[in-house]
């Protein structure tokens, strides 16, 4: 029984993204990016849920996280021809590497900075030259295989979905990362 629902879910899901695919992508972008932020918020210790900061994360990923990865992997299924050779799929990966993922960062921590947290330029600016440069070390360290197991084995429309999965995790730990930890007022 519960395996008939899940297949039917799936089958549903699987429609969706046929029918309407940038559609289905931004939005589960847009749930993935929620569920992220959800026990991001619990892990660094918010007690209430914050509603507002919560919607800014949906909106980032429905608006931006989904869109952009829905075009991008098009654009470089065009670029490529749709190959899957292992000289290939490398230039996939380093092209993804040297200019989709430092863009994707930057942006975050940009919107995470001025938009979620509300600071100034100027902070943001600041912790921006101090965090970025460790952060997109480590995801230089993450992505590149997530980005060969894309590109090789994942089609291409569920490759926003496959990602959007694992930017589920990179996403806690860019929030965790991004967040300004507030002075304790007396």
């Amino acid at each position: 029984m519960t395996g008939n629902v899940a297949k039917k879910g799936l089958d549903g899901y699987m429609t969706q993204l046929q029918r309407h695919p940038l559609r289905t992508k931004a939005i589960t972008a847009g749930v993935l990016s929620a569920i992220g932020d959800i026990v991001s918020q619990k892990l660094s210790g918010i007690q209430k849920l914050q509603i507002r900061r919560l919607l800014l994360k949906v909106l980032f990923g429905c608006g931006y996280l989904g869109p952009f990865g829905h075009f991008f992997h098009m654009l470089l299924d065009k670029i490529f021809k749709g190959k899957k050779d292992t000289k290939t799929v490398a230039k996939k990966v380093v092209l993804e590497q040297l200019t989709v993922s430092p863009i994707n960062n930057l942006i975050f921590m940009m919107y995470f900075g001025c938009i979620i947290e509300g600071r100034p330029w100027t902070h943001v600016k600041s912790k921006i030259k101090t965090d970025y440069p460790s952060l997109q070390l480590t995801s230089w360290t993450v992505w590149p295989v997530f980005g060969w197991i894309t590109h090789q084995y994942v089609p291409l429309q569920l490759r926003v979905v496959f990602q959007s999965l694992i930017a589920f995790c990179w996403g806690i730990f860019l929030n965790l990362r991004a967040r300004t930890v507030l002075p304790i007022k007396p």
